[in-house]
C-alpha cells in the first residue's frame, strides 16, 4: 500500500470537509428465480443466489453471506491502512467471519409475529494478523480497524433505510 497516498488521503478528509460524506451506489437486477445480478460503478456484475436449502440454484453466495464477505474484506482494508499508517509490514491478514440468522421469516411469507427481529444476531470475526510488529502494536491496528470500519459500524448501530416504488406497465 502505498504510505503516501494514504496520508494524503487521510489529510484531504480531515482538511476539507466536502470530501468526508460520499454516496456508493449498486443496483441489482434479477435474473431468474433467486439468481440476481449486482452493479456497481463500471465494475463486472457479482451474482448473488441462494443455497438449495433456501430454494436457490447455490450458483453463488447468498446476500447475508455477501454482507458478511463486506465485513470481512472492511476490516481487512482497515488492517491493512492502518497497518500501513504505522510502518508496519503485515505479511498475512486473515478475516474469517460467521454470523447467526434465523430464516424462519422466510422474506416475509413465513413466521412473522410482531416482534420477529430479522437479519444477523450474532457475528464472530476471527483475525490472523502476522507482521514485522510485536503483538501490542498489532493488537492496537486490529482495534483500531474494528472501531473504525464503516462495515461494522452498519453492523452495530442502527440505519435509516428508505425503500420506493416505482411500477412499470
Amino acid at each position: 500500500m502505498d504510505a503516501a497516498a494514504l496520508d494524503k488521503l487521510s489529510c484531504n478528509a480531515k482538511d476539507d470537509p466536502s470530501t468526508r460524506r460520499k454516496t456508493l451506489k449498486a443496483r441489482t437486477e434479477c435474473e431468474a428465480g433467486f439468481r440476481n445480478m449486482t452493479y456497481v460503478r463500471d465494475l463486472k456484475p457479482v451474482l448473488v443466489g441462494e443455497p438449495p436449502a433456501l430454494l436457490g440454484d447455490d450458483s453463488a453466495p447468498n446476500p447475508s453471506e455477501m454482507a458478511l464477505a463486506a465485513l470481512g474484506s472492511c476490516v481487512s482494508v482497515g488492517l491493512l491502512a492502518n497497518a500501513t499508517h504505522r510502518g508496519v509490514t503485515l505479511d498475512k491478514i486473515t478475516v474469517e467471519m460467521e454470523g447467526d440468522i434465523d430464516i424462519s421469516a422466510v422474506w416475509g411469507v413465513g413466521d412473522v409475529p410482531d416482534d420477529k427481529q430479522t437479519g444477523f444476531s450474532d457475528v464472530r470475526i476471527k483475525v490472523t494478523l502476522a507482521g514485522d510488529a510485536d503483538h501490542a502494536v498489532l493488537q492496537e491496528i486490529h482495534d483500531n480497524a474494528i472501531k473504525w470500519s464503516p462495515v461494522v459500524g452498519t453492523y452495530t448501530r442502527n440505519v435509516k433505510v428508505d425503500s420506493d416504488l416505482t411500477i412499470e406497465a
